[in-house]
């Protein structure tokens, strides 16, 4: 739990911050910065801005001086007084410090090493070309076609795009190195974003052995950057397979208890894992608030940017029935993935099981 509120206030407090600081560069009064909700645990307040930790950690604001048509009195450092771009600014930088810090953990995951498994037979299936190969629990595959293979997910990929085809192994058993020659099976297997392809497999699953990568500095930069790029990539393309209907919502969202359930977990491996998890969750979160969805930050961007073309902003009861609609869908959204988390990891046994003592 420790772990987990933590690194939830770290997402939080990242993502704040980057307001804050984009408010005080553009002139914009800062008037609190919350890290919780709720009854005040601790307040102080310097200069201008009062800081404040709070009763419940899932969430936290920055409230600036006139970012409300109610409370706006029309001085120069109020945030409804800047331009539409200015605006937009203040709010994009509060995903784009969660992106930095995704990046950043990121990073560091490459420097201080992460464990990758090992190209080592760890079951055979019965029937398949790997088996018929008379391969074994075991055995060490260190060559696919004449190209060098040292992890399972190398090995894995080489297979995946032989079907039918003639596939060439060279494998390490008892330090003594022979060929064989297998044919992989064509099967269609669905992928992540829920599409049907087809792909080899010859019938085998890796062992429990893994080894501890890293990489210096400037390669881990690299690395990091390319991973970063990646699963944002595979966030966004999922976002909208998820939207036409391809990927099943209920199986690719969680919530608050799942992520419970990841940190804790990630917490039990080590240091490397909560960072990862950490860059993931903050990649996440900076995609998913940047959306143009009434509420969000991508929301509020998107309406300055409609205020910059219309060159005006729009009536205050269209914006108010905007937000309303935006915050009844997250209010219903929040909701159903609660419900889902509950029954997807075991809670709602758990809850009905108690009752049924």
């Amino acid at each position: 739990m420790i772990v987990f509120i933590l690194i939830l206030s770290i997402l939080i407090l990242v993502h704040e911050l980057g307001h804050y600081i984009a408010a005080k560069a553009a002139g914009v009064k800062v008037e609190k910065f919350s890290l919780g909700f709720g009854p005040k645990l601790l307040s102080r307040k310097i200069g201008e801005t009062e800081y404040m930790l709070c009763a419940i950690p899932f969430g936290g604001f920055i409230k600036m001086a006139g970012d409300s048509n109610e409370e706006r009195q029309g001085k120069p450092d109020e945030f409804l007084s800047r331009k539409p771009g200015v605006r937009a600014r203040i709010i994009f930088a509060g995903p784009f410090f969660n992106y930095v810090l995704a990046f950043l953990c990121l990073w560091f995951v490459f420097i201080l090493g992460y464990p990758r498994y090992t190209s080592t037979i760890g079951e055979l299936i019965d029937g398949m070309p790997a088996a018929a190969a008379n391969l074994k629990v075991g055995d060490k595959i260190i060559e696919a076609d004449g190209v060098k293979v040292e992890f399972w997910e190398d090995l894995s990929k080489k297979i995946r795009s032989k079907k039918g085809d003639t596939l060439r192994l060279k494998v390490l058993r008892d330090k003594k190195e022979f060929e064989v020659e297998l044919a992989p099976k064509a099967k269609e297997v669905e992928t992540l974003f829920g599409k049907k392809v087809e792909v080899g497999l010859i019938g085998i699953k890796p062992s429990s052995d893994f080894v501890k990568v890293r990489y210096n500095p400037a390669v881990a930069f690299v690395k990091g950057l390319q991973t970063l790029v990646q699963m944002t990539v595979m966030t966004i393309v999922s976002i909208f397979y998820i939207v036409i209907g391809t990927m099943s919502f209920r199986e690719s969202v969680t919530g608050p208890l799942g992520i419970f359930f990841i940190t804790s977990n990630a917490a039990k491996v080590g240091l490397s894992a909560i960072l990862h998890v950490i860059g993931i969750l903050s990649m996440s979160l900076a995609v998913f608030n940047i959306l143009p969805l009434p509420v969000l930050d991508g929301g509020h961007i998107a309406l300055a940017g409609l205020e910059r073309l219309r060159r005006r902003p729009l009536a205050r009861k269209t914006e108010d029935v905007i937000n309303n609609i935006g915050m009844s869908f997250l209010i219903v959204l929040a909701v159903f993935i609660f419900c889902n988390d509950l029954v997807r990891y075991g809670y709602w046994d758990k809850f009905l099981a108690f009752f049924a003592k």
